[in-house]
């Protein structure tokens, strides 16, 4: 069976069609408007009408509502929450709960920071799902960025999908040998724990073989290097990129005004 060795998805979309830059430099834009701008309802504008549709543009949207109802929202949630019941700021008290109470103030601040949380790991979410690393490191390297820094990002960008794939084949392993991995939690939890220790060396390992395949190709070479996949630069990418550019520009410039 062949392993995922990232969260992309591959379709035939507009999306998956930009520049890996373009795309980067509008997940920046997202997150820097999401966070820069004073108003709380400009996070959720942003994950309503540009995420959301960028997602049914991307033709990804299935993966990215699964990760958004299993990760994103409970973590944002909980953030909510959290922020909502101990945010010491405010007089006017919506409810109590025992000695905790929640003010329109706490409660306003709350939800503008758990829809910035929001937006931007949805905006790395689709990122991720349209976005082959391969493809953003040839083109983050082609552009001058040194392989070092090339690397780091996409070992990062690969890192939970290995461990992943790697945690499904141990466990697929040890069930055959008859490990009870579909009890009840307790059990479960006991089971699981004698497996960590095979996933993190085999992940050590994974990353001293990959140091030196990379080592015996030349990655340290100061000569330029070519691939044989180009990454096409289309006029629309450069113009969307700095029309997203002037944008996060202008509100930086709004908000320190405002401040």
């Amino acid at each position: 069976m062949h392993e995922r060795l990232s969260f992309y998805i591959k379709r035939d979309s507009l999306l998956h069609r930009l520049n890996p830059l373009t795309k980067l430099t509008l997940v920046l834009a997202l997150i820097l408007l999401a966070f820069l701008t004073p108003w709380y309802w400009i996070a959720p504008f942003l994950f309503v009408f540009i995420l959301i549709p960028l997602s049914f543009i991307g033709k990804v949207w299935r993966e990215f509502f699964f990760t958004a109802t299993r990760l994103i929202f409970p973590a944002a949630g909980f953030l909510f929450v959290m922020q909502a019941l101990f945010q010491p700021i405010g007089e006017e008290i919506i409810f109590q709960l025992y000695f905790l109470d929640a003010t329109q103030e706490s409660l306003l601040f709350a939800f503008r920071n758990a829809m910035r949380i929001t937006v931007m790991v949805s905006a790395f979410t689709v990122f991720l799902l349209a976005t082959h690393p391969s493809e953003l490191m040839s083109d983050l390297t082609r552009r001058g960025l040194p392989g070092q820094f090339a690397y780091v990002i996409i070992a990062t960008l690969q890192i939970l999908p290995q461990m992943q794939a790697k945690a499904q084949t141990i466990i697929a392993a040890q069930r055959s040998r008859g490990l009870d991995t579909e009890s009840t939690i307790l059990k479960r939890a006991s089971a699981i724990l004698p497996l960590v220790g095979p996933l993190v060396f085999g992940s050590l390992v994974e990353v001293e073989e990959r140091a030196i395949a990379i080592e015996a190709r030349g990655f340290t070479s100061k000569k330029e290097k070519t691939s044989l996949h180009e990454i096409p630069d289309t006029p629309f990418d450069k113009a969307l990129r700095w029309a997203l550019i002037s944008i996060t520009v202008l509100s930086i410039m709004l908000n320190l005004w405002l401040s």
